[in-house]
C-alpha cells in the first residue's frame, strides 16, 4: 500500500473526536456529537450514524440559555419520548459514555 492510501485509510478509521457517545431506544441508535472539541456551545443528536438525520440540537451550553431544536421527523414524538431522549443526550454529552438501553414492558431505562 502506498503512503497516500495509508493516510486515507488511517483518516477513515480514526474515531470522530467530537462524538461523545451513543444511546438507543431499542430500535434505533442515536449518536451525540459536540460542536467543537474545546468548550462546545452546542451538541447535536443524529440517528443511525446518519448526520443528515438530525434528531435534536441543543445550543446555549456556554451561556446557560439552553435552546432545543428538534429535527422534522422528531417534532411529532410524544413529550415523554422527547424528555427521555433529551435526558439521555445530556447524559452522554456530559459523561462521554455509551449508554445501553434496556426495554422492559415498554419502559425505557438509560444505564450509565
Amino acid at each position: 500500500m502506498n503512503r497516500a492510501a495509508e493516510r486515507l485509510q488511517a483518516s477513515t478509521t480514526r474515531p470522530d473526536p467530537l462524538v461523545r457517545g451513543r444511546f438507543t431506544d431499542g430500535s434505533r441508535e442515536y449518536t451525540v456529537s459536540a460542536s467543537s472539541a474545546v468548550a462546545p456551545d452546542s451538541f447535536q443528536v443524529f440517528a443511525s450514524e446518519n448526520r443528515a438525520d438530525i434528531v435534536l440540537i441543543v445550543s446555549g451550553l456556554n451561556t446557560g440559555d439552553l435552546h432545543a431544536t428538534w429535527g422534522e421527523e422528531w417534532r411529532t414524538r410524544t413529550v415523554e419520548w422527547q424528555a427521555w431522549a433529551r435526558e439521555c443526550a445530556f447524559h452522554v454529552f456530559h459523561n462521554g459514555s455509551l449508554m445501553k438501553e434496556r426495554v422492559v414492558k415498554g419502559a425505557r431505562f438509560c444505564d450509565g
